[in-house]
């Protein structure tokens, strides 16, 4: 594709507003602490993956692009079909919010919500139901499966990238922290960052409770799910062998992270954000002379109500610790941590995410695009 993406370095400036959103900053919180903070993560992975379906021509320009989506991925679609011309049309769940419907609306995505649940599984499995039946119905859209493709990974290269250029260039261990979600950032990440060579990479995946991903279905959070970096169901783009770690916390936990990292270091940041940040505090003290980069997915303007209302009944981040646990089942709340070593997923999760990967809906492909070759 000869069109100019990115950024016209002439006159410094971007072609799209997504590529200006989809730009994270690096914020050094404490010493050899960094947060990669991006105002909506999701759009770095959308606009990659709609530029390679179109370079490699899976689809063209005016195709409709399809997925379900709890909310920021479906922004980030619509900014990419905006972007690329393309039609967009998002299977939303309950959560969808006025603000995001309007949004969508305006950039001409079409947005069919699912009615109210409380039941999260329940509203997940309506809307692959419902992807399914729309594909039936219109066979030449092509289905994004943000949860199974690992075209989703492409858009990360650059990003670890900039993560090598922040780090030491001594060779000193480097880790990384952030939600697990669908797989794509972290994995990615993880993957770019390992294959350059320049020194050791940790990734430490942080999940919720009652996640299926990482095997915490058994432990319920009476508060909430974290929505973006746990799941009802298993996702196929999750590689659980490239986790060293992981860590699960409570709503409640996540709320101080979130807090603490206002109040200490004024970066405003969603749920996930304060769990990583609080994964990432714990991790990097155990590595003294290491750099740790954390992960900060989307701002905190959705959780004011939810999350930052609620500051006066935060915890001290300083008087919370993980514990310790060496199997699935000692896990308990308020946070845990359990070094997974590379090992596969759970059995559940590996059968039922083996399952969904099936056939891409499209053009076949190989499974992972090459880190080295990148996208022209």
């Amino acid at each position: 594709m000869a069109e100019t993406d990115e950024k016209d370095e002439r006159a410094g400036t971007d072609e799209h507003i997504a590529e200006a959103i989809g730009r994270p900053d690096l914020i050094r919180v404490d010493e050899g602490l960094i947060c990669l903070r991006f105002e909506t993560m999701k759009v770095v992975s959308a606009l990659a993956a709609v530029r390679h379906l179109l370079d490699t021509g899976a689809v063209r320009r005016g195709d409709t692009l399809l997925d379900s989506s709890s909310g920021i991925y479906a922004y980030a679609l619509a900014l990419a079909c905006h972007r690329y011309g393309m039609r967009c049309h998002i299977i939303g769940s309950t959560t969808v919010d006025h603000t995001l419907r309007t949004q969508l609306g305006i950039l001409g995505a079409h947005l069919e919500q699912m009615p109210p649940s409380s039941d999260l599984k329940l509203d997940q499995k309506r809307r692959v139901a419902r992807v399914h039946e729309i594909l039936r119905a219109h066979p030449e859209y092509h289905w994004m499966r943000q949860y199974h493709d690992d075209i989703h990974y492409l858009g990360y290269r650059a990003i670890a990238d900039r993560v090598r250029a922040a780090a030491p260039a001594d060779g000193s261990p480097l880790t990384l922290v952030g939600g697990v979600g669908s797989g794509a950032s972290t994995g990615a990440l993880a993957r770019y960052l390992r294959a350059d060579g320049a020194g050791p990479v940790r990734l430490a995946g942080v999940q919720p409770f009652g996640s299926v991903t990482f095997g915490s279905e058994h432990v319920a959070d009476p508060e909430i799910i974290i929505a973006g970096i746990g799941s009802s169901i298993p996702f196929a783009n999750v590689s659980h062998t490239a986790y060293d770690t992981v860590h699960w916390l409570s709503f409640d936990t996540a709320l101080a992270g979130s807090v603490d990292l206002l109040r200490r270091h004024a970066v405003f940041a969603g749920l996930s954000t304060g769990a990583s940040y609080a994964a990432a505090r714990w991790e990097h003290a155990q590595v003294p002379g290491g750099t740790t980069v954390f992960i900060a997915a989307d701002t905190g303007h959705r959780y004011v109500d939810t999350v930052f209302a609620r500051h006066a009944e935060a915890a001290d981040l300083a008087d919370l610790a993980p514990r310790t646990v060496s199997s699935l089942e000692e896990l308990a709340l308020p946070w845990s941590r359990m070094e997974w070593a590379g090992a596969r997923a759970p059995a559940r999760a590996e059968a039922t995410a083996g399952a969904a990967r099936g056939p891409a809906h499209g053009p076949a492909r190989a499974a992972f695009p090459d880190p080295a070759r990148g996208l022209a």
